[in-house]
């Protein structure tokens, strides 16, 4: 597997290539940036459209899930969606916040971000603003969103970790996210996991589920919970693009699936105080 810097160069990349096209055109192309070069990203999809807020001209065919489905938000609330694409969740969580609330998408895609911009200005949003950022590292100031939503995106980011400790960083006291990701049931092969197309494809960097919970417990995180998951079946033809068909045999048999998983959870009220010789190390 590449670097991470690398890493994050391959994933703006493929979704800059995305951004430049239609949902219609990302669904005709065997891989969702008009070659058979990569992966198939609606194949991890869910579909939006009977959702209050759709808006076809920021649905791309991507994410795998609906995070907004279970996260619980309130008129007036703060959301910041992470990785907001062309602000599909963003307009979905603004029509039920209202004029009150304050939408935020943040997205590390100068394409996304502009295609973003330009959707919400045709619909003359006031409270929806889409921000240039890295999750790792967001452009946002602490304890600002009551809630936090995002959509197969954080299975992107090489650290975990520091993406969710930002996320309990930006929460409010009392705050609580609602994101859909792809993990594995087992431990996948190492000819999958350095495949740098298959991790920008949501794939090679699908970590085992007990250890995404296990990150956003660290985190500090509590009433962890995951409301909603369904098997993702990649089609054989994606795999063998990066992988010999001995490889993908092995890895069929030996039972691990790719997931798509909603995780809710909740920032505590208060600080928690020290409560062993380790945690206030």
């Amino acid at each position: 597997m590449k670097n991470p810097d690398e890493i994050k160069e391959i994933v703006k990349e493929k979704y800059g290539d995305i951004a430049k096209q239609s949902k219609t055109v990302n669904e005709a192309s065997c891989c969702g940036t008009g070659s058979c070069t990569g992966v198939d990203y609606t194949v991890f999809a869910e579909d939006y459209t009977k959702l209050k807020g759709y808006n076809p001209d920021a649905d791309l065919g991507l994410g795998c899930g609906l995070p907004t489905e279970f996260a619980l938000i309130k008129e007036g609330d703060t959301v910041i969606d992470l990785g907001s694409g062309a602000g599909n969740d963003v307009f979905i969580a603004r029509e039920i916040a209202g004029e009150k609330g304050k939408i935020i998408g943040i997205d590390f895609t100068d394409e996304m971000i502009s295609k973003a911009r330009e959707n919400s200005d045709k619909l003359g949003f006031n409270n929806v603003e889409f921000r240039f950022g890295d999750i790792e590292k967001m452009p946002v100031t602490a304890n600002k969103a009551d809630v936090i939503v995002s959509n197969c995106v954080l299975n992107l980011v090489p650290d975990k970790e520091k993406a969710f400790k930002e996320i309990f960083r930006v929460l409010k006291p009392g705050g609580h996210f609602s994101v859909s990701d792809i993990v594995a049931t087992g431990e996948l092969p190492d000819s999958i996991k350095s495949g740098a197309e298959l991790y920008a494809g949501c794939v090679s960097g699908a970590i085992k589920k007990e250890e995404y919970l296990g990150i956003v417990e660290k985190a500090g995180f509590v009433n962890i919970r995951v409301p909603k998951e369904r098997i993702i079946n990649v089609p054989e033809e994606i795999y063998l693009q990066f992988i010999s068909k001995e490889e993908y045999d092995k890895f069929k048999a030996s039972g691990v699936n790719l997931v798509s998983i909603n995780v809710y959870a909740d920032k505590p009220e208060k600080e928690q105080s020290c409560c062993g010789p380790d945690c206030c190390n």
